[in-house]
């Protein structure tokens, strides 16, 4: 009788990769109440293996408490843990004290908002390594930019709201339907712009009831934006004795664009009238200089007595919602870190993907962002050039 061969066998071996790891620190700026991501959208990057890490009460300012997160896979941590990650969602620009306590090598994923960004925490993140990519810039195949457009919408859609529940207010405004009822004329609103913001502010008014006027010295957008909006929106080059008339006349008033509105013709509008800029938060200039600011993510747009003839400038309207804003940049991030996970890392991503080099304005220690390179008196260093050497 033969003795039995013994024979090899395969085992399997155990995979000894490392998950991603996300952070969700709190945001440190009291005007930002949005969050990047709901507990749903932190499930499914749960599910398609990434490693997230929230700060304990993070996501208040959406209503959703740490339990809901904890359900789905979510670490619950402190503020040092979360910014330890690999990929850090931080919207507000990130301060001095929380670079110091990010991975040497980490993604930043954060709006641009230069205006707002720290000299010293920048230079930081050159030493660490630590490449950052703003949300707002980041654009796709198309050149549209997801995040910036649909934040932008939302501005629109939250400021015409807002400016309903202003004029009905029987105490502080004016007791008013936006839309009147028959035998009463409608309100007027006159948006200055024809983008995303001004064509979302210009639909959500259109059904009140609204009669709307919208103003641009782009033709072509103008033309585009009243395709869509049909012949209920008067569109117009900006005559400024048209606009001005316009301006007159109107019961809301929203800014889209840079234009400015002298102090005299603010003077000469209607008493009671609501007023937003909705690119004032991100830009340095306003379109009322003669107007004191309500940023409606601080304060309740009722805080201020409208029959008193006092007028203010309501700025940040999309933090005035700011779920919404979550479940609509979940989306947008669901899509963006499931590329990252198969390109491989932010490297390759960056590589292959011309829309989110867009978007990247420090890289490999340096700055590859024209604006944030004079602001640091350095020279900007072209990432397609870093990109081949990496």
């Amino acid at each position: 009788m033969n003795d039995p061969t013994p024979l090899e066998m395969l085992l399997q071996a155990a995979a000894t990769t490392r998950s991603i790891s996300i952070g969700l620190p709190a945001s440190t700026s009291y005007s930002e109440k949005r969050f990047p991501l709901t507990p749903e959208a932190a499930a499914v990057l749960v599910e398609r293996g990434y490693s997230v890490r929230m700060q304990a009460g993070a996501a208040a300012s959406i209503h959703y408490p740490d339990s809901a997160y904890a359900r789905m896979g979510v670490q619950i941590t402190d503020r040092d843990t979360a910014l330890r990650s690999d990929i850090v969602i931080h919207l507000p620009a990130i301060n001095y004290a929380d670079a110091t306590r990010m991975r040497r090598g980490a993604l930043l994923l954060t709006f641009f908002h230069p205006e707002l960004q720290d000299p010293r925490a920048l230079r930081l993140l050159m030493q660490k390594y630590i490449g950052c990519i703003a949300l707002d810039m980041i654009e796709d195949p198309d050149g549209r930019k997801p995040f910036a457009d649909i934040l932008s919408e939302i501005d629109g859609r939250a400021a015409m709201a807002i400016a309903s529940s202003l004029l009905a207010d029987a105490i502080h405004g004016k007791g008013i339907l936006m839309g009147g009822v028959a035998g009463v004329v409608p309100c007027e609103v006159t948006i200055i712009g024809s983008g995303f913001d001004a064509v979302a502010a210009a639909q959500t008014a259109v059904g009140l009831g609204a009669t709307v006027r919208m103003f641009d010295n782009d033709c072509y957008s103008l033309r585009r934006a009243g395709l869509n909006l049909g012949p209920g929106v008067i569109t117009s080059a900006l005559h400024p004795k048209v606009l001005a008339s316009a301006l007159r006349s109107a019961d809301v008033v929203v800014a889209c664009g840079n234009t400015q509105i002298s102090a005299e013709i603010v003077q000469e509008m209607k008493r009671g009238v609501i007023i937003f800029d909705l690119a004032a938060q991100y830009s340095t200039g306003a379109a009322f200089p003669s107007l004191p600011q309500c940023d409606l993510a601080l304060a309740s747009p009722s805080d201020n007595s409208l029959d008193s003839g006092h007028r203010v400038c309501y700025v940040n309207a999309g933090n005035a919602v700011p779920r919404t804003a979550a479940m609509a940049m979940s989306n947008t991030f669901m899509t963006m870190l499931s590329e990252l996970l198969s390109c491989d890392g932010a490297i390759n991503a960056l590589k292959l993907n011309p829309g989110l080099r867009k978007g990247a304005y420090i890289f490999m220690g340096k700055p590859v962002n024209q604006r944030v390179a004079r602001m640091l008196n350095m020279r900007h260093v072209d990432i397609s050039i870093l990109l081949q050497f990496s």
